[in-house]
């Protein structure tokens, strides 16, 4: 899809009543979204989640550190896919922007980010566990 395609996806949207459109195209997808009184807002990949971290102590593991919370409701994944590494293991260091696991809510996968710097002390889930919002999901120290 080239940028003139996707103009004029945007000037349907606009000439629309519609307030969303997303357009799948193999391995391509755009969301387009209309804001009251500005242009659309125009993204083909979902933006990381901010991530909830808790300084304290882990009534698990008695032991201290920060948490990594989940952002959202969803399924756990601790890597890419089932054929690549896992973005962090215990032992690993990791700073702010450090992509340390994926969510996946409603088909859509959003990348969780370590949100403190240090060193991964736990992983408390596992690939596919269902986690809610403000579930632990590390342990960093």
């Amino acid at each position: 899809m080239d940028f003139k395609q996707i103009q004029e996806l945007i000037k349907i949207l606009e000439d629309s009543k519609l307030g969303k459109l997303v357009f799948k195209q193999k391995d391509f997808e755009i969301h387009l979204e209309k804001q009251t009184g500005v242009a659309p807002v125009v993204s083909h990949t979902p933006a990381p989640q901010h991530v909830v971290v808790e300084p304290k102590v882990s009534h698990a593991t008695s032991q201290p550190g920060n948490f990594v919370k989940s952002p959202m409701v969803g399924t756990f994944y601790a890597s890419p896919s089932p054929e690549q590494p896992h973005f962090v293991k215990v032992g690993d260091k990791v700073s702010e922007n450090t992509v340390v696991c994926i969510v996946e809510a409603m088909k859509v996968m959003n990348e969780v980010k370590a949100g403190v710097s240090g060193t991964v002390a736990e992983v408390l889930m596992h690939n596919g566990d269902s986690v809610e919002f403000g579930t632990k999901l590390f342990r960093i120290v």
